[in-house]
């Protein structure tokens, strides 16, 4: 992506949007609409009005399940799409039933299954005209990316920068997942950022 305009300011990061109930409440509803996948086949169905305010306010999200330190399913949205509350039930479900890389969860795995959610800010598109443009403007360890390319598209959220601590390693990955090869580079190619309030058991 070339672009002559100034870059956009960079997004923020979430620093206590949510208070330690309303962080409690979204792993209870998380876990919730999982035990309500085992028993019942479908994800736990709430009333957003029913909920604080702040879980009602239309929000993106992930949620990510862990066992035993390893990946067990991680689903979101990446732009908002319903209440923040509605919003991780449903992704809680569908990280532990629908998730194409792992088979269903089973009622022997939650016992020791961890829960963490990511609340995503609204992302934000970063202007460059190199890749060593792009390099720069990353911030490891606080930008979450969506890179683009045609039809092809993939994300990697902040807590990816744990296992691939360094740009080049970063974007070389996320263009894997994106379907593009790791040293692919043509104009086309956009970048946008977001940051997350991240919270789990």
């Amino acid at each position: 992506m070339s672009s002559l305009d100034p870059p956009p300011p960079s997004p923020t990061p979430l620093e206590s949007s949510l208070d330690p109930s309303a962080r409690q409440r979204l792993l209870e509803i998380a876990r919730l609409s999982i035990r309500q996948g085992l028993e019942q086949g479908c994800a736990l169905q709430l009333i957003a009005e029913q909920e604080a305010p702040a879980l009602q306010a239309k929000r993106a999200s992930f949620v990510t399940l862990e066992r035993q330190g390893r990946l067990r399913g991680c689903i979101g949205h990446l732009e908002a799409v319903t209440a923040l509350a509605c919003d991780v039930a449903e992704n809680a479900y569908a990280a532990a039933f629908r998730d194409p890389r792992f088979a269903p969860l089973s009622a022997q795995e939650i016992g020791d299954l961890e829960i963490h959610i990511s609340v995503l800010t609204p992302s934000q598109p970063l202007a460059f005209s190199s890749e060593a443009e792009l390099l720069a403007a990353i911030e490891p360890g606080v930008d979450g990316l969506i890179l683009s390319e045609g039809n092809r598209r993939g994300t990697f959220l902040p807590s990816v920068w744990e296992q691939l601590p360094t740009r080049e390693e970063f974007l070389r990955h996320l263009k894997q997942k994106a379907g593009l090869a790791p040293d692919h580079w043509s104009p086309q190619i956009q970048v946008a950022r977001y940051r997350t309030e991240s919270f789990g058991d």
